[in-house]
Formats: structure tokens, C-alpha cells, sequence
């Protein structure tokens, strides 16, 4: 247990001399009412990083009091989206739901300790109350007409009423606490109202829930969004009222999108599931999302292990980042150059089993992606260039029209009975081979190599033809060509 600090006034001050001396404990807490969206996993994998950065814990909590909004299918999606993320968790995932006896319990603690009370004001009551603090144009807030003072005689108990509880928070001074990202912050706490810690029904309410759960886990380093902000002097306040170590606060600036506006689904603002699907490589995603708010001097590309050991809080910009799909498809496409063939074969592999391509009989992938991955920028675009090695060309009326005229057909003719009497199916070969017929016909190289792909894939454009032709294959090669020899 900590001894805050006191500000001159009277208030409480948190740095990091009050917080737990103990091992880095840190956690993510999404509420699961939707998807894991860019942001989510930002703080998530700040969280994880500064836990991994200081060899401490990372914990999963899921806030799923919201019943109204909850669903089963969204505490999947963020269990999906942090795994193919790589976020691993050391705790949890933890419930709010199952620790309701827990929270009530504190509450008849805080009860007896006269550090909350029951309030029977109705919401007609409360509403007349506001409205007339709104026509004087005073902040809405609770007039305490149910908080214990020494002397204070409170109303009669109404019949009918079920009350609410809430927290007796102090009259007066400040609570301030250093921000690791926003620097100190001061708060009056004439400005907090004692707000609802259990409802009627005597759900607990959010801020309550999240004060208990940081306190049982041991939170260190609350590292969260700046939409929190206006929450944590409340949270430190009830922290300080149950005796507890109060975490140390990192509240990260919002994303903007590519304009400069608030992040919103046209930007980016969707599910991390859906860059997968959109062909990004997680590696790829955690970069790029490393580098919203936090850098290492000039340093762009860099692997998880390095991200870890370099990572720090005091880094992280106070300002807003920008969301740029633009860089994030850069850095993607370094990722799928780095990447180990085998490690994208098996990556293509499983996009052409989810859409029926079979390769067996085809050409093996790991080539494929060689001869490829330099001009993908993504997995989908990778797996798109060489789905046409595993089926017949579909060749368009107007590619036809356009590059296979009959001297081109005479062209094509006359290199395939060169390829057909090739002693070896290699590159050098193959090219020497269509070094000779260009000869023959007198032709540029475009004149011919166009039309080859145009007959062999139906496109206009692949690597050296050389050595697309190699990986094909000889049978595959002369099959193709086969429907457009000319009599010779």
C-alpha cells in the first residue's frame, strides 16, 4: 500500500515514487460491443510491448458489463484480432461479468467505512435538479443532498425507492497525477461529483469495475486512450479511498486519418481482421502501428524483437498521429519482399484452398513466389499473379484482338517447336530460344514476349518471360501454346 502524496490545498498527488515498486504489470481492457479496431490495437500493443520491454505481465481483461451491447461474437473478434497480431497475454482473459460478488463486496466495504453511501434521489429529482442548474448555467452535477455530513440531517428514506450508491469523493484540494504521455494534470475536486458506483439494481458501474479489477491485478501502467482522461481522477480518487496503489497513467493521443479528421472506417478505423483479409502481413500491421505515437529516431522497418527491446513510454508523442494507408502499404510490401518464400507459399496456399484452386499437378509455390513477391504489395495481389499457373488462360476478346494476330500466332508457333526440342527446361535455354525466333521473324522483344503471356496467363504482364516459362514447365508451357500454332 502506497502514501500519496498532498498537493498544497489539501488534494492528492500520484507520481511514480507512490505507485507498486513491484514486477510491471499492464493490461488491456476492450469492451466487447464490436470488432478490434486500429486504435484498440495500438493500446493493446503498447501494453504488450511495455510488459514484454520489462520482462512483467500483460493482462487480458474483458469489460463486458455493457449486457444491452455485448455479444459473444465480438469477445471472439478481439480474441482473433490479438492473435494474429501476436499479442499474447500472460492473465486472462478475465470477465467483469464474473466478478460481480467481488465488486459487491467492496461496495458493503466501502459502505461500512463510510467512504460511500445509499442516495435515494429519484431521476424526476435528479432531472428538475439539472435543468435548473443548466438555467443558470452551472455544470450539471449531483448537490450531494444525500452525503453524510457530521451535523447534516438527511431527508426521510422515500418508500418505494431503490438507491443507488455512490462514492463519497473528497470536498475538496485536487487530484493530480503525472501522465506519462500528457505531463501533470490537476483536477478540483469540486469539479467531480460523488458519482454512481452501483445502480439500483446494484450493478456496479464502470468506473467502480475498473478500479477493483486494476487493484486486484496488481496494475502498474495504465496505458489507455486520452478518451479516459476525464475518468482517472475519479478512478485515483477511489483507489485512494480503498487504500490501494494507484498505476501509473499513459493516455495515448487519438489517430487521425489520411486528412487529417477524426479516424473513421473510410480511413482505416476497422477491424484489424480485415487487413488480413485485405493481404497485410500482422508483421507488417505491428510495425506501422508502432510507429502511430511512439519512434526510434529515423528508424521505419523493424522486427517485433526490436520493437520490444527498444520500446519505452517516454517516447510516445503527445500529439495526435496520423493515419496513413499509404505508408502502411510501403512498409507491407518490404514485409512481403523480407519474407521467406515457404513463409508466403503457405500464406498463398491457404487463400487458394479457401477459393478452390487446386494446385496439385501445378508448379511449386515457393518459385512462384519468388519470381513474384518483388512487385506484391500485399498477399492478396501475390496469390492473384499466380493463380493462372493452376488454371486454363482466360484470354479477353480485346487482349486477343490486340497481340494475337496471326503474325503473332506465327511467332509463338515458331518458338514452341523450338521449346518442344529443348534437351533441358532451363532459363538460359528458354531465353536462347526466344532469342532465336525474334531473330526469325524480326521482331522486338515486346512483340513477342506480349503475346506469350497473353497465351500462356491471359495478362499483359509477368516477370522475365524467361523464367516465368521455366517455372511453368514444359508440359504446361506447349499445352497452352498449342490452340494457337499456325501449319508451318
Amino acid at each position: 500500500m502506497h502514501t500519496p502524496g498532498v498537493v498544497a490545498d489539501g488534494g492528492l498527488f500520484f507520481s511514480e515514487s507512490n505507485t507498486m515498486t513491484s514486477i510491471v504489470r499492464t493490461r488491456f481492457a476492450p469492451s466487447p460491443t464490436g470488432y478490434l479496431h486500429i486504435g484498440g490495437a495500438r493500446t493493446a500493443l503498447f501494453s504488450w510491448a511495455y510488459a514484454r520491454h520489462c520482462g512483467g505481465k500483460f493482462v487480458l481483461r474483458i469489460e463486458d458489463t455493457d449486457l444491452a451491447r455485448y455479444t459473444p461474437e465480438a469477445v471472439q473478434a478481439i480474441l482473433d484480432g490479438m492473435a494474429w497480431l501476436g499479442l499474447d497475454y500472460d492473465e486472462g482473459p478475465f470477465y467483469q461479468t464474473r466478478r460481480m460478488d467481488r465488486y459487491k463486496e467492496v461496495i458493503r466495504q466501502m459502505l461500512a467505512d463510510g467512504t460511500a453511501y445509499h442516495c435515494y434521489t429519484s431521476k424526476e429529482e435528479l432531472d428538475v435538479l439539472r435543468a435548473a442548474q443548466e438555467a443558470r448555467k452551472e455544470k450539471p452535477r449531483y448537490d450531494g443532498r444525500w452525503r453524510p455530513e457530521p451535523g447534516k440531517t438527511l431527508p426521510p428514506v422515500p418508500a418505494g425507492i431503490a438507491p443507488v450508491v455512490r462514492f463519497r469523493n473528497p470536498a475538496s484540494g485536487v487530484v493530480a497525477w503525472d501522465d506519462i504521455v500528457k505531463g501533470h494534470i490537476e483536477i478540483a475536486n469540486a469539479e467531480l461529483d460523488d458519482f454512481i458506483i452501483a445502480r439500483a439494481d446494484g450493478t456496479p458501474t464502470y468506473n467502480f469495475c475498473v478500479v477493483v479489477d486494476d487493484w486486484d491485478m496488481g496494475i502498474t501502467h495504465v496505458i489507455r486512450g486520452d478518451d479516459h482522461v476525464n475518468n482517472t481522477p475519479r478512478q485515483i480518487n477511489v483507489l485512494a479511498a480503498l487504500g490501494a496503489s494507484i498505476p501509473r497513467y499513459a493516455h495515448l493521443s487519438m489517430i487521425l486519418g489520411d486528412d487529417g479528421t477524426k479516424l473513421s472506417k473510410r480511413h482505416g478505423a476497422v477491424s484489424v481482421m480485415q487487413y488480413r483479409d485485405a493481404g497485410y502481413l500482422p508483421e507488417a500491421v505491428v510495425n506501422y502501428l508502432a510507429r502511430l505515437g511512439w519512434s526510434h529516431g529515423d528508424d521505419e522497418v523493424f522486427s517485433r524483437e526490436r520493437f520490444v527491446e527498444w520500446f519505452d513510454l517516454d517516447h510516445i508523442t503527445s500529439s495526435a498521429a496520423q493515419f496513413n494507408t499509404g505508408k502502411l502499404d510501403w512498409l507491407n510490401a518490404q514485409y512481403i519482399k523480407a519474407a521467406s518464400d515457404s513463409d508466403l507459399a503457405r500464406d498463398v496456399a491457404g487463400q487458394f484452398g479457401a477459393q478452390g484452386i487446386d494446385t496439385t499437378g501445378g508448379p511449386g509455390l515457393d518459385p512462384l513466389v519468388a519470381l513474384y513477391k518483388e512487385r506484391a504489395g500485399n498477399l492478396n495481389r501475390l496469390a492473384e499473379a499466380i493463380a493462372p499457373f493452376y488454371r486454363s488462360p482466360d484470354i479477353s476478346p480485346e487482349l486477343a484482338e490486340k497481340h494475337l494476330a496471326p503474325p503473332a500466332r506465327a511467332a509463338l508457333a515458331s518458338l514452341a517447336a523450338r521449346l518442344e526440342k529443348l534437351p533441358d527446361w532451363e532459363k538460359d535455354a528458354i531465353a536462347q530460344a526466344i532469342k532465336e525466333t525474334l531473330a526469325e521473324h524480326g521482331l522486338k522483344m515486346p512483340r513477342l514476349a506480349i503475346p506469350l503471356r497473353v497465351a500462356l496467363f491471359g495478362v499483359e504482364h509477368t516477370p522475365s518471360i524467361d523464367a516465368v516459362l521455366a517455372v511453368l514447365g514444359r508440359d504446361q508451357t506447349l499445352q497452352r501454346l498449342a490452340p494457337l500454332r499456325l501449319p508451318q
